[in-house]
């Protein structure tokens, strides 16, 4: 199943995520749902650097790996960017989620201290 872990601010904002594991809903090269996930998630990334020039530090590893941070000291307006291209990327996996439960779960954490 792949695991994918949303980390909010405690104003709500996205600070950073994480995805891990692999969905196993097919043989590789032909996993719809793994497939989606990195499609959404690499493109989040992609987008966040394209329009706001923000690179969001990143680290990708073995067994479906992403990890996303969001640099803290943005500009309010680079930073209402940026949220509103991850809040779509939450939204492009949510979809995922409700067609594919079974193979991917999301789960969201606040931060206690801001």
């Amino acid at each position: 199943m792949i695991s994918v872990t949303i980390y909010r601010t405690q104003s709500g904002k996205i600070q950073s995520f994480m995805i891990s594991g692999h969905a196993f809903y097919a043989n590789r090269g032909k996993d719809i749902v793994c497939a989606g996930v990195s499609a959404v998630s690499v493109g989040a990334i992609n987008a966040v650097h394209k329009v706001t020039g923000i690179t969001p530090e990143f680290e990708v590893g073995e067994a479906g790996y992403l990890s996303c941070s969001i640099p803290n000291d943005l500009p309010e307006d680079v930073s209402d960017k940026v949220q509103i291209l991850l809040e779509g990327m939450i939204v492009s996996l949510q979809t995922i989620e409700e067609e594919y439960g079974k193979h991917i779960k999301i789960t969201f954490k606040k931060q206690e201290v801001e």
